[in-house]
């Protein structure tokens, strides 16, 4: 697998080669991340970057190789706490004891709209914008606690990312951009009841800081055709994948939601999108043509999903099947 690496990190893990090796494979299982393996050395590939341990007479040592700081921060963050799940210490080569977690921005809110009436738009400013509009459809939203001051996550002095605790644990929702150009950034944010996120948007946030981080979560499948579905709560990822496909996705691109009419904006004029008030029964009536298949929404119905779609003898790779909401 080729990489560019222009970012590295090194570690040594003591006296315990064969279970940081156990570990690593374990890990790479639950991920579903691609692990090579040759005599002494194994290789576990994810995120465009490259973990790997090669066993040594009496320790493990550990290479970490990615294209940009960020992912090289995010990288040894998930090996020391991949390690630290087996009882196993890492001595790095480097730490940067006390800089903001990797992939964290603070951004400053420069507008909040009433996009619809079940969604909020919410516009962010900041000189780091233009990475969240690539590669990844996802960030976490950071807020502190209401009345407090923000304290951000910080790289510890072992490697991994410690987040504040108790009264300063912070509110970590994942949303999807919208829109971005230049040194902004957009998202829309679901009303309702309840919802820590709506009420600070609604407290005369513009022109405060905020922090995110990301990006992450995936980006719009590239294949023959692309099926998606999902409730309200994924129509700002339905929306954002159908702006994406005509550039990754050579064949036929539908989309089914369930939604308010008035929710829709645009999409409501989009021939590719159906409005459904019953999503599995939507999937299941689907003529879905060979490529990918994405559906979000209530964790059941993602459950629901990804059962009846193993049943259509639909192979694991070719659909996403999450859930946004329990």
């Amino acid at each position: 697998m080729s990489l560019l690496a222009s970012h590295r990190r090194h570690g040594v893990i003591p006296r315990a080669s064969g279970a940081a090796a156990a570990a690593l494979k374990a890990r790479a299982s639950a991920w579903e991340a691609p692990l090579t393996e040759t005599p002494g050395v194994l290789s576990l590939f994810v995120w465009g970057c490259e973990l790997r341990l090669t066993a040594e007479t009496d320790s493990a040592r550990i290479e970490l190789l990615a294209p940009e700081a960020r992912l090289i921060g995010t990288l040894q963050d998930s090996a020391t706490e991949i390690f630290a799940e087996a009882g196993l210490e890492v001595a790095w080569d480097r730490v940067d004891e006390g800089a903001l977690a990797p992939g964290l921005s603070v951004m400053r809110v420069a507008a909040v709209i009433r996009r619809s009436p079940g969604f909020l738009r919410i516009r962010l400013q900041g000189p780091e914008a233009a990475r969240f509009g690539e590669t990844s459809l996802h960030f976490r939203l950071l807020l502190p606690p209401p009345g407090r001051a923000a304290v951000w996550p910080r790289v510890a002095a072992s490697g991994r990312t410690s987040w504040p605790e108790g009264a300063d644990a912070l509110h970590r929702p994942v949303y999807t951009v919208a829109a971005q150009q230049g040194d902004c950034l957009e998202f829309d944010i679901f009303r309702h009841a309840g919802s820590p996120t709506c009420d600070w948007a609604m407290s005369g946030v513009e022109g405060s800081q905020v922090a995110i981080i990301g990006p992450g979560g995936g980006w719009c499948p590239e294949g023959p055709a692309l099926s998606l579905f999902g409730d309200q709560t994924a129509l700002p990822a339905i929306a954002r994948m159908l702006d994406l496909a005509p550039h990754l996705v050579s064949g036929p691109v539908r989309a089914w939601i369930r939604a308010a009419p008035e929710d829709l904006g645009a999409l409501a004029d989009d021939p590719r999108l159906t409005r459904t008030d019953d999503l599995l029964g939507a999937l299941a009536a689907a003529n879905l043509p060979q490529g990918h298949v994405w559906l979000a929404g209530h964790a059941p119905e993602a459950r629901a999903a990804r059962q009846h779609l193993l049943a259509r003898g639909w192979p694991r790779r070719d659909f996403t099947a999450a859930a946004y909401w329990d």
